[in-house]
């Protein structure tokens, strides 16, 4: 497969915007009839003076509520292993850190995390591995399948997504067959240059190999695909640009873009050693998930606890659709009974976020989101280009918001503290007000099922 991004190109666009308020404003207008935007628009918005900056903000909030409703969803990293054969500049992981701890979770070891996950109230996890031979498409389709086997009480993990090393389309039909979610590959920086100077052996230093990756996921029937990209690598422009460019080539080979798209900002690592020349400051990261939320309007972004709880609280109400909580990243975190500060030399970089998924719901609640759970788009089969098919007005009052409802009330019933429960049940009520009658009487006999012991119920 050949590469499809052409920096000159993504500079071509960036070097000759000319936005103004008439044409950032029609771009805007764009954006809120829910249509995909072109690189040369995309390049308008990055242009923007800061002046237009919060225009193009409250733009993406209102397309936001457009779409999304007030939902936010939650979901938990699960590090299966850190045993990793790449030298990547960025990485704790690499494999020239020799401060590293390495190891890899047994199966009874990945029990107890799912355990200790599942007492928590998690219902979707993303599994991450380094890339190691180990790590091999079988090995990690065998641990696909025994997260979905492991039940404690009344928890279950509903969703597994992957973050891992690119795989032949025959790897990823066998990770596929495992029954995964989404599969996420992030290609750190999108310009070939720059990815060399970070990226000094092994298979991740193949920039194409990388870039194509989720083209063969896509052959191989994995329709439900992530991207992302480290900011703080390159210029933050040029990478949003490489993203949109990402999406919108998704979008026309395959006719489906990316299910979500990921914007983490270089944080600690052992043994880090970056200049910071394109550390990326909190005006223009604000900014960079704003014009993303409008670039792309039904591809859910992910902010995960690399970013701290003000930053997180802030970027959700312009675009910020998914967030993990109570995240440890040290392998075999969850069930560990110690509760130590964060050793790097055992994590791949700092976490900033270290609430329990508890107390982020509680804000959640506070701050009029609902927290969600919900896998029903992906046991339904509404992924890819269903998904869009589905992400049209009047679908997310009748099926997304009361499934989000289901979810709560399930997490309220089995995990909530009684002052929790209080809000939550509350919270419930004042988010039904808006449903048809209909709905409202057909969504309380859900929730009293689900009081009465009854569990998995969706629309």
């Amino acid at each position: 497969m050949e590469p499809f991004i052409d920096p000159a190109e993504i500079w071509s666009f960036l070097n000759n915007a000319r936005p103004d308020k008439v044409r950032v404003r029609e771009i805007i207008s764009k954006s809120l009839d829910k249509q995909r935007l072109t690189l040369a628009e995309t390049a308008v918005l990055i242009n923007a003076s800061s002046e237009l900056a919060d225009e193009i903000k409250e733009g993406a909030r209102e397309l936001k509520k457009k779409v999304y409703g007030n939902r936010i969803v939650l979901f938990a990293p699960l590090y299966i292993g850190n045993k990793c054969g790449n030298n990547c500049q960025y990485c704790g992981f690499r494999v020239t850190n020799r401060e590293a701890r390495r190891r890899t979770l047994t199966n009874d070891e990945i029990r107890e995390e799912v355990v200790a996950l599942e007492e928590n109230g998690q219902k979707r996890l993303i599994l991450v591995y380094g890339e190691h031979p180990e790590y091999s498409p079988e090995f990690i389709a065998d641990n696909v399948r025994l997260v979905y086997s492991v039940k404690k009480d009344r928890g279950e993990i509903r969703r597994v997504n992957i973050n891992a090393a690119p795989m032949d389309i025959d790897g990823f039909r066998t990770v596929k067959n495992s029954g995964i979610g989404t599969y996420q590959i992030f290609q750190e920086t999108y310009d070939p240059e720059a990815y060399k100077l970070y990226h000094l052996g092994g298979k991740k230093s193949d920039y194409v190999w990388r870039l194509t990756s989720l083209d063969r996921a896509q052959e191989a029937g994995i329709d439900d695909v992530g991207v992302g990209a480290l900011f703080g690598l390159y210029d933050w422009r040029f990478e949003v640009m490489g993203l949109v460019r990402h999406a919108n080539h998704l979008e026309a080979c395959y006719n489906v873009g990316p299910h979500t798209i990921s914007f983490p900002r270089i944080k600690d690592a052992s043994s880090l050693n970056l200049n910071g020349k394109y550390y990326v400051s909190d005006d223009d990261f604000m900014k960079l998930i704003a014009i993303l939320r409008l670039a792309v309007p039904y591809t859910g972004l992910i902010l995960t606890a690399r970013e701290g709880h003000e930053v997180r609280t802030e970027a959700m109400a312009f675009g910020v659709s998914q967030i993990d909580g109570g995240t440890k990243l040290e392998i075999g975190g969850y069930s560990a009974s110690r509760n130590e500060t964060q050793d790097l030399n055992r994590e791949q970089f700092r976490i900033n976020d270290e609430r329990s998924l508890a107390d982020i719901i509680d804000e959640l609640i506070e701050n009029d989101y609902i927290p969600s759970f919900c896998t029903a788009c992906y046991r339904l089969g509404r992924t890819g280009e269903h998904f869009m098919e589905f992400s049209v007005p009047g679908f997310i009052k009748r099926y997304c918001t009361p499934n989000a409802i289901l979810t709560l009330s399930e997490y309220i019933v089995d995990y909530a503290s009684p002052e929790l429960a209080a809000k939550g049940w509350k919270a419930i009520e004042k988010n039904m007000t808006g449903l048809d009658d209909g709905l409202k009487d057909g969504l309380r006999k859900k929730i009293d099922r689900i009081r009465n012991g009854e569990r998995d119920l969706y629309y």
